[in-house]
């Protein structure tokens, strides 16, 4: 079957271009105009994967997006963001909303769809992982199911950020470069910076740290990257 990605964006001109080239590269295609027909499709028309304008009438694409990932519904649907806003503060501000990638106008129509292909198959992997359990002291990781705990508390977290943190809960102690962690967690992703790390670390920390401000689980080692404790902080 088909993987079916919702296209929103109020420029019509630019929602045909992107649905045909999509459709000719064998994807299902919606489409959406405005922000509430954009939360609309994407809670009842089963896409795949969210094309997402920032500068949509109605509901703004951040707060859409801020709404997507509150929503049990939608918390896992991946979002490509699609915008003429190409400023590093508003990159950041989307990764940090929970956005999966981000593509400023004007665009190359192969390198979208490169980015389509492969945030659809990084979904693909991880939905087909086989039954693994991480159980590192607070943290425990099931694979298999996608769920997280820390302690008695369950964490609910995007693809990425569970990527992400199993990737590092793999080897505590051990510390990774953002150099070493793009290539294992965003792999052959194409135009994604170093800061992008520095984002999804701080969204993780925020779900499954006590007090984000002061990290026991992620920790930062200044001048080189990050690392999982090596078994349970005191």
């Amino acid at each position: 079957m088909a993987s079916r990605i919702l296209v929103a964006d109020d420029e019509k001109d630019i929602v045909e271009l992107i649905a045909f080239n999509l459709a000719k590269e064998g994807f299902d295609v919606i489409k959406a105009y405005d922000g509430e027909a954009t939360l609309e499709l994407a809670r009842s028309g089963n896409p795949d994967l969210l094309l997402l304008d920032l500068m949509l009438p109605g509901i703004p694409g951040l707060d859409l997006c801020r709404m997507l990932r509150r929503d049990p519904r939608t918390m896992a649907l991946p979002i490509i963001m699609v915008t003429a806003r190409g400023d590093e503060v508003d990159r950041v501000l989307g990764l940090e909303m929970g956005a999966d990638d981000y593509v400023t106008k004007p665009f190359s129509v192969r390198e979208l769809v490169a980015r389509v292909r492969a945030v659809l198959r990084r979904r693909m992997e991880q939905k087909t992982l086989p039954e693994e359990i991480i159980d590192g002291g607070l943290l425990r990781i099931n694979l298999s199911t996608c769920e997280v705990s820390v302690g008695d508390r369950r964490v609910d977290l995007s693809a990425k950020e569970l990527r992400l943190l199993a990737f590092l809960a793999r080897r505590p102690g051990r510390v990774y470069t953002r150099d070493q962690i793009l290539e294992q967690v965003w792999g052959d992703e194409v135009y994604v910076e170093p800061r992008t790390v520095d984002v999804h670390i701080k969204r993780l920390r925020a779900r499954i740290e006590e007090n984000p401000e002061k990290p026991r689980l992620i920790q930062t080692v200044r001048g080189i990257g990050y690392r999982l404790a090596d078994g349970t902080p005191e």
